[in-house]
């Protein structure tokens, strides 16, 4: 799920070597946190927050098949 995560967040930004997918185990589930440019923060979530929910649509739908329990979260670094 990671690839695949990777995959689809670097080719909607304008700095994909910036992009870091780190899995984290929560409760039973995996978290894939989310670093990436601040400036593709935005491009990510989308307007109302589209984007990202489709892209934990698509997370929760690959991982399902699989018999996993994923989700995604942007984690935006602190200056």
């Amino acid at each position: 799920m990671q690839e695949f995560l990777e995959y689809v967040i670097k080719g909607l930004v304008q700095n994909p070597g910036a992009v870091t997918v780190t899995p984290v185990e929560r409760a039973g589930m995996t978290i894939y946190e989310l670093r990436l440019d601040p400036g593709d923060i935005g491009k990510i979530i989308g307007r109302q927050g589209m984007t990202i929910n489709a892209i934990r649509s698509l997370l929760l739908a690959g991982s399902a098949k699989k018999g996993l329990r994923c989700s995604v979260e942007i984690v935006e670094e602190k200056s």
